[in-house]
């Protein structure tokens, strides 16, 4: 079944890939509409929009969704329940094309609910305690941008419809729906976790890797991004503008140097895929939309080979994550470390590599524009964290000696599992420099001095120095003793997000419930509500069933009641 489905999703890839190369030629774009129900003169339609972005955009999820389901076809063998996880990633890729073509809030709604439904039964797909928490976790999290959603279509029957790309305009003049322009930040913050909705990013990394392959590169976590990048007009050069500066600075600094103090493999590409996302949100925030999308489809591309990469070295290690056990794997897997290693130059910038044509130009413009020096320092250690976690993760998995034990089985013989690389693999030495030619056609002016020029490439340099030659002596032992212990434990859980996300936040929620719980479910509810009307509606049937028993006690007093009250009267 994942073999044609794969083929299906890579057909639709290529007609929707040429029809944005046509709808860009041509500078067209397709709206289809039609109205479901109208009431109070709003109008409740269904609307697609077809314009090249949707369609660029689709076509690369289309095309990561058919080689994760190759993929899975290697990983996942041998599953009991491989039908179920077929139909799950179809299920989430219909939600996020959904969400895609949707230019309405109503019908977008549609694709972000299923996308966090769909990702919980994903995250909890092998189904033990771990997952559990993890995927109640990113739930509960999403369903903060979930009420975000739903508040903003409120807001939006103002206009008599829900169509934003109409009001976009109408938004950014009028100051008293500013709320409409939070609402919609905080919706794509979360699902793109975003401080302080971070914590959950990580912990997705519970699901099976052919999920965390599709969820990190173009689905889930882009989604925010691709939301902001359509309702950016409304949001340029407002005060929310600042806010995600700061915020998708912070994000991408604090993701940088978690990733320096984790050994887990998988947590460490996905704080990566943390950092790049930080980088989109703030230049969006700087009001560059186009660059941002630009690094969202470069990115989608080495980020599901980085994924696939570590899930054949997980696949082979027998499951085993912590990247001090490996070691030494060129030798045994050359062909899975050369893809490994692509991914990582991209992911660094490295010079004509496809992350260089996004990244450089994101920074080269950050650094031209009137940036703030909070906002300035923080693109400059994030870039240089970058490349020193990718050193350090070259240095402990690929490079070195080898500390799997002699009984290992560590290869890449499963075609099912290096076969989809090769596409990926492509796209990340090539994409970049093709896309830049049909996203951005006319040159940016960029005025740099030579320091500020080629300030980037020695960021980079001195971090890939630092994230090798730290890790080499005994510098590691001295970070890891008890001296720094404190700063350590800091840097590396992520600022405590994940503990104030959980431990911090979940006791007096539960304990105020209890509370409730107590005091109105079996207290004054019980006694006011249920348990009072039942010994009310007894007494009463007790009472009629009295009168009606034929006593001759009741007739006497009811004649001498009305004896009384006629003396009264008269």
């Amino acid at each position: 079944m994942f073999l044609s489905s794969m083929i299906f999703l890579l057909l639709g890839s290529t007609t929707m890939l040429t029809f944005s190369l046509f709808c860009l030629y041509n500078g067209v774009g397709y709206f289809i509409e039609w109205e479901i129900i109208s009431t109070n003169s709003n109008s409740i339609v269904m609307t697609l929009i077809l314009d090249w972005m949707s369609l660029m955009f689709l076509g690369f999820v289309m095309l990561i969704s058919s080689m994760v389901l190759y993929y899975s076809g290697g990983y996942m063998e041998g599953d009991p329940n491989m039908n179920r996880f077929i139909y799950l990633v179809l299920m989430f890729v219909v939600s996020m094309v959904a969400l895609i073509i949707s230019p309405n809030l109503i019908s977008i709604l549609l694709g972000w609910d299923g996308l966090g439904l769909v990702s919980y039964c994903l995250v909890i797909y092998y189904q033990n305690e771990k997952s559990g928490a993890a995927g109640m976790l990113t739930a509960l999290s999403n369903r903060i941008g979930d009420v975000a959603i739903l508040l903003a279509i409120s807001f939006m029957s103002l206009y008599g419809g829900w169509n934003f790309v109409f009001y976009l305009e109408m938004i950014c003049s009028n100051s008293s729906l500013g709320i409409l322009c939070f609402l919609v930040m905080l919706a794509a913050m979360t699902k793109s976790a975003q401080i302080p909705f971070s914590a959950w990013l990580p912990a997705a990394m519970a699901a099976p890797t052919p999920v965390s392959a599709l969820v990190h590169s173009s689905t889930l976590v882009t989604a925010g991004v691709y939301l902001l990048v359509r309702f950016e007009p409304a949001m340029h050069g407002g005060p929310f503008s600042q806010i995600l500066l700061l915020l998708g600075g912070a994000t991408m600094f604090m993701a940088g140097l978690g990733a320096n103090f984790e050994y887990d493999l998988k947590k460490i590409i996905a704080l990566s895929t943390l950092s790049q996302l930080g980088v989109m949100m703030s230049i969006l925030g700087f009001g560059l939309p186009d660059l941002a999308f630009f690094h969202l489809l470069s990115h989608a591309l080495f980020k599901a080979l980085l994924f696939m990469c570590a899930g054949v070295v997980i696949h082979s290690a027998k499951d085993y994550q912590d990247i001090r056990m490996m070691g030494g794997l060129s030798k045994f897997m050359p062909l899975t470390t050369f893809y490994m290693n692509l991914a990582n130059l991209a992911l660094c910038g490295l010079p004509f590599m496809a992350g260089f044509y996004s990244k450089d130009l994101i920074l080269e413009m950050a650094f031209m524009g009137t940036i703030n020096y909070v906002s300035f320092l923080m693109y400059v250690f994030a870039t240089g964290l970058t490349v020193c976690y990718t050193a350090r993760l070259v240095y402990y998995s690929v490079t070195g000696g080898f500390n799997m034990g002699s009984l290992h089985t560590v290869n890449d013989e499963s075609g099912l599992l290096t076969n989809p690389m090769l596409l990926l693999a492509s796209g990340a030495i090539c994409a970049g420099s093709i896309l830049s030619w049909l996203i951005v056609p006319y040159p940016y002016m960029i005025c740099l001095s030579g320091f500020y020029k080629s300030l980037v490439l020695i960021v980079s340099g001195l971090g890939a120095w630092v994230g090798y030659a730290l890790n080499l002596g005994s510098f590691m032992f001295i970070l890891n003793s008890f001296s720094f212990y404190k700063s350590v434990v800091f840097s590396g859980s992520m600022w405590f997000l994940p503990f104030l996300s959980t431990q911090n936040i979940m006791p007096s929620f539960l304990l105020k419930g209890f509370d409730v719980y107590k005091m109105g479910d079996q207290g004054w509810f019980e006694n006011k509500g249920g348990y009072n009307l039942h010994s009310s509606l007894m007494k009463s049937s007790n009472l009629l069933e009295k009168m009606q028993d034929n006593s001759i006690k009741l007739y006497l007093i009811t004649f001498l009641f009305w004896v009384v009250l006629l003396m009264i009267i008269l």
